[in-house]
């Protein structure tokens, strides 16, 4: 059976607020627990109107207490907005309340647009192109402390808290082989090189003390229901907040419109397809032919599954079909 988990953004929907998308969160991490979920990310973005997660720690603190076998974690932390050293600490602090159930998700780009990652106060000249010394000092901070070294984690030394790299290009996939570190590809909105980067992690994978052989995970959307037609109705909530994030005006996720025509543009709907290419949307039916396709095209080891559907009890649903599909592959 192959893994399978959850990608949350916490989605704060249109007429309602951060409390209620942070409640929702915990709802279906409680529901996710119980339909055999291994993971539930959360992932950070700033100024995003729509997204309740940007405080991430403490939004995987929220889910890990509210719950109690499942592993919560980042989906994951964009590194170049904060100093190592204290990610380490947070996720130091999160392990010793949590042992053995938190994940550190890292990606190198910074969530947000360029305005607000000055606001965020980091070198915007330097720090990406710093990420791989950055994921060393992390580990060296979350490791085993040694004998002469001055500046220590606390919580956090010691804890070896799991270390995953997220990306969208081939840039982090040869990175996480380098360093032995399982990798998590964003196909559930930037599809394009994700091929190409699984077979350059696995082909240069070099076994660590973390890992010892590639560990692949790779995002997919899904929009489950009890037909194709209501499937499509549900996935026009994301199509939409796809084409508002494409024309700068990022806002609350809206309720699903029974057509897109006259929402987006020609050029605006082939760009929300090209994203969404690998979201499986409709009846449980359609739904597990495009997982297994999807499993069998790339191989990965795990499924992490993401789905911004405005009604809760529709995204819960969605979810719980997604299970019942995933046991079953």
């Amino acid at each position: 059976m192959t893994a399978y988990s959850i990608l949350d953004l916490s989605p704060i929907l249109r007429g309602g607020d951060a409390a209620q998308a942070l409640g929702n969160s915990l709802d279906l991490a409680r529901h996710a627990e119980q339909w055999g979920y291994t993971r539930y990310w959360v992932a950070e973005h700033h100024n995003m109107p729509g997204v309740a997660s940007a405080a991430t720690s403490v939004v995987i603190g929220h889910i890990a207490a509210g719950t109690q076998r499942i592993r919560v974690g980042s989906g994951g932390v964009m590194l170049p907005n904060h100093a190592p050293l204290v990610i380490a600490e947070q996720f130091g602090t999160l392990a010793a309340l949590h042992p053995g159930r938190i994940d550190l998700g890292l990606g190198r780009a910074p969530g947000t647009d360029m305005e607000t990652a000055r606001a965020l106060r980091r070198d915007l000249n330097s720090n990406a192109m710093e990420f791989p010394r950055d994921v060393e000092e992390l580990q060296a901070y979350l490791g085993d402390p040694t004998p002469d070294q001055r500046v220590r984690a606390v919580p956090g030394a010691g804890s070896k808290v799991p270390i995953w790299l997220l990306g969208s290009s081939l840039f982090s996939a040869r990175l996480a082989a380098q360093k032995g570190l399982p990798f998590a590809f964003a196909s559930h909105f930037a599809p394009e090189a994700l091929l190409d980067a699984l077979q350059v992690y696995r082909d240069n994978f070099q076994p660590s003390a973390q890992l010892e052989r590639p560990y692949a995970m790779a995002g997919v959307g899904v929009f489950a229901a009890d037909s194709d037609e209501e499937g499509a109705f549900l996935a026009t909530s994301m199509q939409q907040q796809f084409v508002n994030l494409r024309r700068g005006r990022p806002g609350p996720l809206p309720p699903p419109v029974e057509s897109m025509d006259g929402i987006w543009s020609p050029l605006e709907a082939e760009g929300v397809r090209q994203a969404m290419k690998y979201a499986m949307v409709g009846s449980p039916e359609t739904v597990r032919d495009g997982l297994r396709a999807f499993r069998d095209l790339t191989g990965v080891d795990e499924l992490m599954i993401t789905g911004g559907i405005f009604d809760h009890a529709k995204r819960l649903q969605s979810f719980r079909m997604a299970a019942d599909i995933c046991r079953d592959l």
